[in-house]
């Protein structure tokens, strides 16, 4: 018996074990209302009112609020911790989830309608109708300019990025490139600066003009925003100094070959030498299945 049918055979509210996806359904229906702003509004933050979960605070307590209140009994959800199916983290968000809900999993990224990620994009072309939620530890991108949050709403409102800009151009100045790893800033539709989550450089193209739809929700700071199917993202960058992404050039998975996908640097234990491996744990095994 699944999460949904114990809920429905229960002869009362009060003989449930738990509502269905745990959270109360005043608090889903304004999660879900919150959602719907900020897919109206691309790469704005909206305020949420954000529930204590069964996990601490920084371990992914808004996304998991997201997949709650969009998930229903026929999803199939995916969960991913840095790319890995079998993280620590993903186990323990996949076991509460289907306990909550009852919902399938499965580790194919084609076959999820429901993908909740930590700090990676799955290498996979997402398609249309599914959706990637993202935990997000930090969703404001003018934090590190500007720690004061009344003074960055009123720079957002106003489309004041000057200390970004002046930001990336210090960069260049002390080290010749633009530093920033993970957390690369985009503009969102030619308007709003929106931190992506820490997911890699590697990741940010494949937020433009994407099929699915990005969901991102920050637990602690109580912000949900969104980027909706076919919306432009752009990396920010200057005309002589463009963005990039990560280089592996002559560099490939040591499992299955693959030179198209971000790896992980690793230390090989027996003889101390560096070696690659597909940071995405499924896009490895499905090229190995097929082959290469």
């Amino acid at each position: 018996m699944n999460a949904q049918q114990w809920i429905e055979n229960a002869t009362s509210e009060a003989d449930a074990p738990y509502n269905f996806a745990f959270i109360d359904e005043g608090a889903k229906r304004e999660i879900r209302r919150k959602i719907l702003k900020a897919v109206a509004i691309p790469g704005y933050q909206v305020p949420f009112g954000s529930r204590d979960m069964p996990i601490a605070r920084g371990w992914g307590t808004g996304g998991l609020q997201i997949t709650l209140s969009i998930i229903g009994p026929e999803d199939v959800l995916k969960v991913i911790d840095q790319g890995a199916d079998d993280s620590v983290n993903a186990v323990n968000i996949k076991r509460f989830i289907t306990q909550v809900t009852g919902a399938d999993l499965t580790d194919d990224t084609r076959s999820a309608t429901i993908i909740q990620t930590r700090h990676r994009v799955p290498e996979t072309p997402l398609a249309n109708g599914q959706i990637l939620v993202l935990q997000v530890p930090i969703p404001e991108p003018l934090r590190d300019v500007e720690p004061s949050e009344k003074v960055s709403r009123r720079m957002h409102a106003e489309a004041d990025y000057g200390r970004m800009w002046l930001r990336l151009y210090e960069d260049i100045v002390k080290f010749k490139e633009i530093t920033i790893g993970a957390r690369y800033p985009v503009r969102v539709n030619d308007r709003h600066i929106m931190d992506p989550s820490p997911i890699p450089r590697w990741d940010n193209p494949k937020l433009h003009m994407a099929d699915c739809l990005y969901l991102f929700g920050a637990g602690r700071e109580k912000r949900i925003y969104a980027i909706p199917p076919y919306t432009r993202v752009a990396s920010l960058e200057f005309e002589d100094y463009r963005f990039r992404v990560e280089s592996f050039e002559n560099k490939q998975c040591r499992l299955c070959g693959s030179r198209e996908s971000f790896l992980d640097e690793l230390i090989d234990d027996t003889n101390g030498q560096r070696i690659y491996q597909c940071s995405d744990t499924a896009f490895c095994a499905w090229r190995r299945s097929q082959g290469y």
